[in-house]
């Protein structure tokens, strides 16, 4: 199955170590034991991602300055989007309360650092979504035809974040004001489960992940808005990485007893529309991803063997059986 994490951040020493002492999830990392995270360095992560079929992340920045004065990590963001353009897309985290500046930050990011969207904190920011000064930061995204990721389901423990300022009820209020926005809902708008679903289902350019509430109490109605075809082409797979290890919510997706067809829109192909990756953008991820098994499975086969392997494989295309060395 291939893979795309819509909410991923590289577990990096730099990262594990500015998350667990951050002024904003200090108490909550200690209470949930998020200090047992392995620190890998950037091409061990890639390694692994390839490994569990992953042909591409979004990383999200954060940016809560005025509220916990604690530094944005927007500069690990480009860092890693600059190492794997091909791979990691940015979404540049802003804060609300700088006004103009943030607006200006949104444009440059996105002309100059080539991100793909922007991220947003209500809760972390201490305002609803629907407040008048994330208005002009919407504005510019339409501008842009950026898309906006608004983070939803505050997580215990964190200081001043209040559950009403991740009501979907305001992102609903948002999709109504800027239809031409794509929203992303992200951790799913928890606990307003069936808000959520219904704000996705209204609103044409609402979509949402479930990240990290999977397993939560009322999470059957997410699974059930999937089995149903109510939201099969709104919800997106993201793993919320480093909070969740990437591999435990991969199988958590693939044990929701989805069929094939819904699996695949949530676990990828949504995910390729809202960012406009075209069909042939996933087929060559795809196609790098079958080379690169076939080619270790065929590093230490006999010529006999060879033959046996091209004539199962005899569907797939020539140019990739001549890369893995099997090729006539």
């Amino acid at each position: 199955m291939k893979i795309f994490d819509f909410r991923f951040r590289p577990n990096t020493k730099a990262i594990l170590d500015g998350i667990a002492n951050s002024t904003m999830f200090k108490a909550s990392c200690e209470a949930s034991g998020f200090d047992k995270r392995v620190a890998q360095t950037l091409p061990e992560i890639m390694d692994d991602l390839k490994k569990r079929g992953v042909f591409g992340c979004v990383i999200t920045g954060r940016d809560c300055r005025t509220t916990y004065g604690f530094p944005d990590n927007n500069g690990s963001v480009l860092e890693f989007c600059q190492a794997y353009p091909d791979f990691f897309y940015g979404f540049w985290g802003i804060d609300p309360h700088r006004g103009m500046a943030a607006v200006r930050d949104v444009e440059k990011v996105v002309k100059e650092y080539g991100m793909r969207g922007i991220a947003t904190d209500p809760y972390l920011a201490h305002i609803p979504p629907s407040e008048a000064r994330y208005y002009p930061i919407y504005a510019k995204c339409c501008e842009l035809n950026v898309p906006v990721f608004i983070t939803t389901a505050p997580p215990p423990a964190v200081q001043g974040a209040l559950i009403e300022y991740t009501d979907p009820r305001d992102v609903d209020k948002v999709a109504r004001d800027f239809p031409e926005l794509t929203i992303i809902m992200s951790h799913g708008g928890y606990p307003y489960v069936q808000e959520a679903i219904f704000v996705c289902q209204r609103n044409p350019n609402v979509y949402m992940d479930c990240s990290e509430y999977e397993l939560a109490p009322l999470a059957t109605h997410y699974v059930e808005a999937l089995t149903t075809g109510v939201l099969a082409d709104k919800i997106i797979f993201a793993s919320a990485h480093p909070f969740v290890e990437q591999a435990d919510a991969i199988n958590t997706y693939m044990n929701m007893g989805l069929d094939q067809a819904v699996l695949e829109k949530v676990m990828y192909k949504n995910a390729c529309r809202i960012l406009g990756l075209d069909a042939g953008d996933c087929k060559s991820s795809l196609q790098d991803d079958i080379t690169t098994r076939l080619a270790e499975v065929t590093r230490n086969l006999s010529e006999a063997e060879k033959e046996s392997l091209r004539k199962i494989l005899e569907g797939v295309s020539a140019e990739i059986l001549q890369k893995v060395g099997i090729g006539k």
